[in-house]
């Protein structure tokens, strides 16, 4: 498995993406800041960030049922930690309906809407794709 960066890969992140019942209707035109795990060159996983100022929404973060528990995501997400702090960027923020026990064993701590920056509330994530009942969580990223 190898991770690379996504903007090759739109058709098969899509596929992913809807397969997993993952919104995709607003995800960014180029896929700049996005990863996907690689099997024999076909997408097994995918991770992406959109950015705002200083911090970023973790996005799409999913792999092919079939390969789970092999620790793809875990690679993805540190990838993707790492490529935010290349970035400068000071915190990770995500929502989730499904994933929280994940996240928090990845040290993301659950907060609540209101303590996400301005710029991040308003991506279309959090203001109008995912519904009110997600659970918001971030992890800061150290300088």
């Amino acid at each position: 498995m190898e991770i690379n960066e996504a903007v090759n890969y739109r058709e098969s992140i899509l596929e992913l993406l809807r397969a997993e019942r993952l919104p995709v209707d607003d995800l960014p035109a180029t896929l700049e800041n996005f990863l996907v795990a690689l099997q024999n060159d076909q997408v097994i996983g995918v991770a992406g960030l959109e950015i705002y100022g200083d911090y970023s929404l973790l996005r799409s973060l999913a792999v092919k049922p079939n390969l789970r528990s092999h620790g793809i995501a875990g690679k993805l997400l540190q990838q993707i930690e790492t490529l935010a702090h290349s970035k400068g960027l000071k915190a990770i923020y995500l929502l989730t309906e499904t994933a929280s026990d994940y996240f928090y064993r990845k040290n993301y701590i659950r907060i609540t809407r209101n303590e996400v920056p301005a710029g991040v509330q308003r991506s279309s994530e959090f203001s109008h794709v995912c519904p009110q009942s997600a659970i918001v969580m971030m992890k800061t990223l150290r300088k």
